[in-house]
């Protein structure tokens, strides 16, 4: 008997990753308060990979409830530049304000992803790049935006790397899948560790 996925998450890019990677699974989303745990555990002092293990084990195990059955994998990712936590901007001049916020800076991405049954977490797993965006000109943002928009809305970093989005860096440091906002391969290790992916 299969094992069912599903993943918790809207994100088109975990959606295409898992896909192109040959694996079934359905899409629910996970309804839960992102900005609220978030701001919760900020208010808090938590550390930024507590924040992104608690959004990512909140998701997985919200969906788990309702499909207790399922293997559900959720996933989250933050920002962290200078100590600022960056949420995902709203509109164009979010997305402007961010892009030069973290021009000629080094930041880092801190992507969680859990795995959880029957409403409890059974894996989970953290992931840190760090990344450096060039200096870029005024000119390159105005063209980056009007090319990229509403895509980059999507993305915390307001950036594809798999896409135009390289174009703004001058230095990565960690894995693509990762940068991506899912860490695939320890996700797929996971999910053929019981017998949900063909050994």
């Amino acid at each position: 008997m299969s094992v069912e996925i599903v993943l918790a998450s809207t994100s088109t890019s975990r959606r295409a990753m898992l896909e192109a990677a040959g694996v079934t699974f359905t899409v629910v989303a996970p309804n839960v308060d992102e900005e609220q745990i978030r701001g919760l555990l900020q208010d808090a002092g938590a550390y930024p990979q507590t924040i992104a293990e608690a959004l990512a084990e909140a998701k997985a195990v919200a969906v788990s409830e309702r499909h207790p059955e399922a293997l559900v994998l959720g996933a989250d990712q933050l920002l962290v530049c200078e100590d600022r936590i960056f949420a995902k901007a709203r509109d164009e001049p979010e997305a402007r304000e961010t892009l030069r916020s973290l021009r000629a800076r080094e930041h880092q991405l801190i992507g969680a992803a859990a795995i959880a049954k029957a409403g409890a977490v059974v894996w989970r797993h953290v992931d840190h790049a760090r990344l450096m965006m060039r200096d870029f000109s005024d000119a390159f943002l105005d063209d980056y935006i009007r090319a990229e928009m509403p895509d980059i809305l999507g993305s915390v970093g307001c950036y594809r790397i798999e896409g135009r989005g390289a174009q703004l860096f001058s230095r990565v440091l960690g894995d693509q899948f990762s940068i991506r906002g899912l860490p695939l391969l320890p996700v797929l290790e996971a999910l053929r560790s019981v017998g949900a992916l063909g050994s």
